[in-house]
């Protein structure tokens, strides 16, 4: 392996002054390859301030084992469908009988019990490798659709508690959290709220971005933009009438980062082209909402006009390649996009795999599946489209070793059983989560070899929180509730 020995210095927009650093037995340094001890400055405020390749480490130094990569930041989050992994995939069923068991999940969330399950999926996202999240928000209120705050109550809770909710278990994972507030106010195109949806939904577009102010200025005055920022969603043209995205379009703060699950299913387009004569990205674009500060979520049944368009506003199209494999959505056409321009990221959506090496390879598969051809994103595409499309989407800076960075990193052990024998640089083609050795945000280790630093093994709180969740949700739905809610199918 390279041992490079020029040094890389310089402010970046940080304060300048050394406060710690990260010493890498090895790290991918993008255009030199990975060089061995690797020693990396970094200010007060968690950003690289000095790379110095080919020295030793000092005492105090945070050292990561194996080789360091950029960490990866995960551009689209449901945290509450965790619960349904391994409960949904055997005996068929479809995206839409998968939905109607995810709602009974949102049914029986608390803020307590949603404080309590993110956290736990925050920490197993940082044991691997993720160290910022785009968490697409919609458990908004109280079961029967009256916000937090409001009402008779023990439950009625304080104001914005489940977003409060989120903004604790990211703090506690440590992980940097962009809650992305979520507009969902119909059941489809014409078709009023299920019974289900109903604490999903403000009203109107204009009540949403009333409660998004309020929420704004809450936020920011509870945590620094790093470590929880807010953005804004619209679920999905399906769940937002017409007439309420031209009130977003005219009225939604440009600044904040904009997300929308886009062309998951064919039903959505049909619907879309019946209803208003245009595509989900058409109809957007004619509001005024496609454009760089856009993220466009899955986008996997799309046009070539549709292609062109995103590509053309440089919006960035988040691929959840495992997720979109587990719900059979399809292979969106990531190539396209990347050959017209647009800007790619990642994520995990309803988290069946959490694994940003997972996911990494899945886009590579799924493109030679759907060419029939290899080689389309290399490791350094790979790696880029994790990091720093990622951090594009929530409006973050992405992770790096170069001077002004974010000092988040994610280590792998080369010399696994799944690793042994690749070429270093080919790691994204090899490694799983489970080769992760360390993972530093900010300049701050907060896990290694699967363990989170103060939170301890994440699957130990996983095991706790999805069974309460169980024993919530049985509670609501009666006492078959635990068989319907593991077998949604047997009703259709």
């Amino acid at each position: 392996m390279a041992s490079a020995r020029r040094g890389i210095s310089g402010t970046g927009g940080g304060t300048g002054a050394v406060a710690r650093a990260v010493w890498c037995e090895y790290a991918w340094l993008e255009a030199e390859g990975v060089c061995d001890a690797v020693r990396v400055e970094i200010d007060a405020d968690g950003t690289v301030v000095g790379v110095l390749p080919g020295v030793p480490a000092q005492d105090g130094d945070v050292v990561l084992r194996g080789v360091a990569f950029p960490a990866a930041a995960n551009a689209h989050s449901h945290a509450f469908h965790r619960a349904l992994r391994g409960r949904t995939h055997d005996r068929g069923g479809t995206f839409w009988t998968w939905r109607d068991t995810m709602y009974r999940a949102a049914g029986a969330l608390t803020p307590e019990l949603y404080e309590e399950l993110a956290t736990a999926v925050y920490a197993e996202m940082v044991t691997v490798g993720w160290t910022s999240v785009a968490e697409f928000h919609y458990v908004h209120h109280q079961p029967d659709g009256t916000p937090y705050g409001m009402g008779d109550g023990a439950g009625a809770g304080e104001p914005h508690a489940m977003e409060l909710a989120l903004a604790r278990a990211a703090v506690r994972a440590g992980i940097r959290l962009t809650l992305l507030d979520t507009c969902y106010l119909a059941g489809g195109f014409g078709t009023p709220l299920q019974d289900g949806q109903r604490r999903f939904s403000d009203g109107t577009a204009a009540a949403w971005l009333e409660r998004l102010a309020s929420l704004r200025s809450t936020i920011s005055s509870l945590y620094p933009d790093h470590q929880v920022s807010l953005g804004a969603a619209i679920h999905s043209v399906r769940a937002v009438p017409e007439e309420d995205l031209a009130v977003i379009g005219e009225h939604l703060p440009t600044e904040l980062p904009l997300h929308v699950h886009l062309s998951e299913q064919p039903a959505e387009n049909e619907d879309c082209l019946r209803s208003t004569g245009r595509t989900p990205a058409g109809l957007l674009d004619h509001h005024g909402l496609v454009s760089e500060r856009l993220s466009a979520v899955h986008a996997t049944h799309v046009s070539e006009r549709d292609v062109a368009l995103l590509a053309d506003a440089r919006s960035v199209v988040v691929l959840c390649p495992t997720t979109e494999a587990d719900l059979a959505d399809g292979i969106g056409p990531a190539g396209e996009f990347h050959r017209a321009g647009a800007r790619l990221a990642l994520g995990t959506d309803q988290h069946a795999v959490v694994d940003p090496w997972l996911e990494m390879r899945a886009l590579e598969h799924g493109e030679r599946l759907r060419t029939g051809r290899r080689g389309h994103f290399d490791p350094e595409g790979l790696h880029g489209i994790a990091a720093l499309g990622g951090a594009a989407a929530q409006g973050r800076r992405g992770a790096g070793f170069s001077p002004g960075c974010p000092a988040d990193f994610m280590a792998v052990d080369p010399h696994s059983a799944r690793t042994a024998g690749s070429s270093w640089e080919q790691l994204a083609y090899t490694a799983t989560g489970q080769d992760v050795t360390g993972v530093v945000v900010g300049g701050i280790l907060v896990a290694h070899d699967g363990v989170h630093v103060t939170l301890g093994d994440p699957a130990r709180l996983l095991v706790a929180a999805i069974d309460r969740l169980d024993t919530a949700t049985n509670a609501m739905n009666g006492p078959r509730a635990s068989e319907n809610y593991t077998q949604p199918w047997e009703r259709h």
